[in-house]
């Protein structure tokens, strides 16, 4: 098995696809446990189709894609934050319109866009395993802001993650916070669209950290458990896709579906079993 393992990471794409997951697992778990425990995962889907947007323009008007998707999707995070802040009832609907029209835009101008366009469908759904260095480093860019952002930001967010009302009385800027962790969340998503495409990075995102929250209630804890199991699921799921030569995005998200409701199971039992 070990044996096996060395022959499959001895190829170059595999130890690039590896790193790509490590690092994303890193963002993700982070951020994901925030957006889990702040109920966000509806904004985090819009903001990640609406990404769509960016990469078809930016790749219509020669740009690199990621770029584009960068900047798409902290316009979307900004635009989403201030309008699920400002409407609430309506809310729901705006960011429904900016999760649809974002994808029908980027539809649109991948199109448009002359030549070979396979590589701007895999934004879609996803292409760890052609992962480049210079994917890598616009990873481990964002990874590093992620940390920063926590590091220096972990007691208020902790705050409106667990009583945004407390945090409102004691004054802290609730509003400009949650637009920051919108704008992280778009980040992430730029990070993860590369292994599991926007269509699937949602699951990643969230997936990990729900696992994490059944079992645990420090955000440090559950933020830990989260990248270590995004790492597990991304690692797991790249061997098995080498072996089965099945699409690497897909065993993923499966592996973390499955991975899912196993620990749904288990937390049932446990608490059956206390009673």
């Amino acid at each position: 098995m070990l044996k096996t393992l060395t022959e499959i990471f001895s190829y170059e794409f595999m130890q690039n696809a590896l790193l790509a997951g490590v690092l994303v697992s890193l963002v993700s778990g982070i951020i994901g446990t925030l957006v889990v425990l702040n109920r966000m995962v509806g904004i985090s889907g819009g903001i990640a189709h609406a990404a769509y947007g960016g990469v078809g323009i930016a790749s219509y008007l020669g740009f690199d894609p990621v770029l584009g998707a960068v900047l798409f999707s902290l316009l979307s995070s900004v635009t989403m934050g201030v309008a699920h802040r400002k409407l609430r009832e309506r809310s729901d609907t705006m960011i429904g319109v900016m999760w649809a029209v974002g994808m029908a835009i980027g539809i649109i101008f991948v199109s448009l866009t002359p030549g070979y366009r396979a590589n701007l469908m895999s934004y879609l759904f996803g292409s760890i395993l052609a992962v480049s260095m210079h994917d890598i480093w616009w990873m481990a860019g964002i990874a590093i802001a992620t940390v920063l952002f926590v590091a220096l930001f972990y007691r208020q967010l902790l705050a409106i993650s667990f009583d945004e009302e407390f945090a409102t009385v004691r004054n802290l800027p609730v509003t400009v916070l949650s637009v920051l962790l919108l704008i992280m969340t778009g980040l992430t998503v730029v990070v993860a669209m590369r292994v599991v495409g926007l269509i699937m990075v949602i699951a990643l995102l969230t997936i990990p950290s729900a696992i994490a929250s059944m079992f645990f209630k420090d955000m440090r804890v559950i933020m830990l458990v989260a990248v270590g199991l995004g790492i597990v699921l991304i690692s797991a799921g790249l061997v098995i896709s080498f072996l089965s030569n099945l699409p690497a995005a897909a065993v993923i998200i499966l592996l973390a579906g499955i991975a899912y409701f196993l620990a749904f199971v288990i937390k049932r039992f446990l608490l059956k079993a206390k009673i």
